[in-house]
């Protein structure tokens, strides 16, 4: 993938020797967004998210202050990264001020950990101003040990099967439109439902954090798309208590509600002209974001088949989805 326009995540010209040495060893597939990816901690990825992913369980340390939010790509990362800026700063930047947010992309607020060490291992999260949140779409079983074993919080995020996968879907064909051109849709979704996908299996990785939350529901809070989306305020509310900043005023919920919302960051000109320094477009992060959106590009026999798997996976874990 030469083309300087591609997102660096799917880029490979900055691996290393240890990175190549180490792909050559992994189990790997022809892949949907890349031309290859490989296997690594039962996940699958690109080269060079697998080297970030590398770099950051090596060097990465939590402090006990973090926020991480961890998500499945397209499960409404861009949307948590507003709300928790938001509610994390919002005695520093007040929501009737100037706020960060109504000039800057909540991608460049949040950084992405695996991202931003897919490039170098030299990364300066110290200098985040305290409490950091930080973002990641790794598995809980690949976090670096410092956030396991920290009293770091962690936010997880996720959304229905068929919703996220529409939206990667059309993410991913605006994103590397030469690799995906002639990869059809029916052949996408029977990869993602044997989870071999970018970042899947998706069931695996949602299980883990659906896990780890009812087991330490201190360390980890579990959030979906879908009770977000229904009633905002009531887990905003929820999410603020968890990461230690709870509300004292209905007003100020209502405040940052409205500023974090779809309808309100899509309109701004920083999320709809120009690119973010990972060289995807800012706008690129706005589609839809709506619930049962996944009726306009998939057909009813490939919804079942989503359905069956996601009936097959979650069977006795107690999760459920709507829509």
């Amino acid at each position: 993938m030469a083309s300087s326009s591609v997102s660096v995540y799917l880029k490979d010209e900055n691996l290393t020797q240890e990175t190549r040495d180490l792909l050559s060893s992994l189990p790997s597939e022809k892949g949907w967004l890349v031309s290859q990816m490989y296997q690594f901690e039962g996940s699958w990825q690109a080269p060079a998210l697998l080297q970030g992913i590398v770099n950051c369980q090596k060097h990465f340390e939590a402090n006990d202050s973090d926020v991480i939010l961890a998500t499945f790509p397209k499960s409404g990362t861009t949307w948590l990264k507003a709300l928790l800026f938001a509610l994390i700063h919002r005695h520093k930047f007040p929501v009737s001020g100037k706020h960060p947010l109504l000039v800057t992309n909540p991608h460049s607020l949040v950084p992405f950990l695996e991202g931003d060490y897919c490039v170098s291992p030299e990364v300066k999260f110290s200098e985040l101003p305290s409490p950091r949140i930080m973002q990641t779409h790794v598995t809980h079983h690949s976090l670096p040990v410092s956030i396991k074993s920290s009293c770091c919080k962690i936010v997880y995020c996720c959304r229905n099967p068929k919703d996220k996968f529409v939206s990667l879907w059309h993410f991913g064909r605006k994103l590397a439109p030469e690799e995906t051109a002639e990869y059809p849709i029916e052949t996408a979704v029977e990869a993602f439902c044997e989870g071999k996908f970018i970042g899947g299996p998706f069931w695996d990785h949602v299980l883990e954090y659906w896990y780890e939350s009812r087991k330490n529901p201190n360390k980890v809070l579990f959030v979906t798309y879908e009770e977000l989306k229904k009633q905002t305020e009531v887990e905003v509310k929820r999410i603020a208590n968890f990461i230690g900043c709870g509300f004292t005023a209905e007003e100020e919920v209502s405040e940052i509600v409205k500023l974090c919302s779809f309808e309100s960051l899509s309109k701004l000109e920083v999320n709809r002209q120009g690119k973010l320094p990972n060289g995807i477009e800012s706008n690129s992060y706005f589609r839809k974001g709506e619930i049962g959106g996944w009726r306009d590009t998939l057909s009813e026999s490939l919804a079942e088949v989503i359905d069956r798997t996601t009936e097959e996976k979650f069977r006795g874990s107690g999760l459920k989805f709507s829509c």
